[in-house]
This record gives structure tokens, sequence and C-alpha cells, in this order.
């Protein structure tokens, strides 16, 4: 299979972008994945690349949306940090992949059981992860319930999956209040935002 081109990205829609991602997704749950010759697209994308989606994922080794997606090289732009949250950087990436690069849909991924999520609920402290996490606190804080203390912590792995999907409806939020180039691109719809959680556990993806 051959990557893609200037001209195969241009006739993707949004929605095409979707489609392409649920269905990649569904051939990865049933291990039947694209023949890709791996080395032919790395000659095929030497001169320049030409991906339709960007996905924002957690570091988390389990979730390589390269390979959840069964998309090869030159398909997407793959921006991960622990936690899946957005700042400066990181939107500036999304901004360069949507308005100069031709990607046609961001997806947040989150995931279950999700490491960072677990040390913000916990609260945790550790050199340069406290920053992190407190980036992460917010979802924390925006879910209700269980109000009793003693379950609103890592050992609750419902409270945590519900923190990861709050985590990535705020996410959404920050980029779409923080970045007037890809609000404005989706305004128009040239662009969808949406969100996801990757379930550790089967490999399936549900899109919000």
């Amino acid at each position: 299979m051959k990557a893609h081109t200037k001209e195969t990205q241009a006739a993707i829609t949004s929605e095409n972008a979707l489609n392409l991602l649920k269905e990649g997704n569904s051939r990865f749950q049933n291990n039947t994945p694209l023949d890709r010759d791996l080395l032919g697209q790395v000659s095929d994308t030497s001169k320049g690349q030409y991906p339709f989606a960007t996905i924002l994922s957690c570091i988390d080794s389990r979730v390589s949306s390269e390979i959840i997606f069964d998309q090869g090289i030159g398909d997407i732009f793959s921006a991960r940090v622990a936690g899946n949250f957005v700042n400066e950087d990181i939107l500036g990436s999304m901004e360069f992949a949507c308005k100069l690069a031709g990607t046609k849909i961001v997806v947040v991924l989150g995931h279950t059981a999700c490491g960072a999520v677990k040390g913000a609920c916990d609260d945790a402290k550790l050199g340069n992860l406290t920053a992190l996490i407190n980036k992460i606190k917010p979802a924390v804080e925006a879910v209700k319930e269980p109000e009793d203390s003693n379950l609103r912590n890592s050992s609750n792995i419902e409270f945590v999956n519900t923190v990861a999907e709050q985590n990535v409806h705020m996410t959404i939020d920050n980029i779409r209040n923080q970045s007037p180039v890809l609000k404005e691109m989706e305004d128009d719809g040239v662009i969808k935002i949406v969100g996801a959680m990757y379930n550790i556990q089967d490999g399936s993806v549900v899109f919000y």
C-alpha cells in the first residue's frame, strides 16, 4: 500500500478521516492489518509527507496510535505526552499539522488505567512529574462522584477511567479555547476535533 500523496490527502474530508481511523481500529481488533510495504512508504515519503490525521495520545507503551489504528508511515502526526493534555508546544504542533500540513482531524486519545491520571488522582509528587500531574488535576476535581475521599484514588479504577474521560473532554475544550487557528478551522468544517478512549484490555477505541 502506497503512502498518501498531496492528491489523496486533499480528497479526504474530516468525516472520511474519522472513518479511516474507525476502520483501522476495527482491523486492529480483528487482527487483519492492511498489507503495507513500510520501507516502500519510507521511499514514498522521502520528499514530502501528507498525513490525514493528528492524534494526541499518552506516552503509554500500550497506546501507539499507528498500531491501534492500523496506519503506516506518513499517515498520521502523533503527539504524545503523559496524560494527553495540551500546552503551547503541542498546540503549535497541532496548528502546523492542520493548517500547514493538511491533516483533516485532531483526535485527543485517552486510555483506560492511565498511569498519569492515577498519579493525579493520588496527588503524586516526583520531580518534574509533579508539574505534569498538576495539569491533569482539574479533571480530577471536575469528577464529583464518588464524594468519599477514600474512593477518589487510583485503587478505584472506575474513578480513574472517569477522570481519564473527563480529561479528554477538558483537553478538547482547551484546544478550542487556546487555539483560534484550530477553532476557526473546525468552525469552517475544514477539520474535526474529537475525543476518544482506548481500552487497554480489548484494543477498542470509542469515539465521542
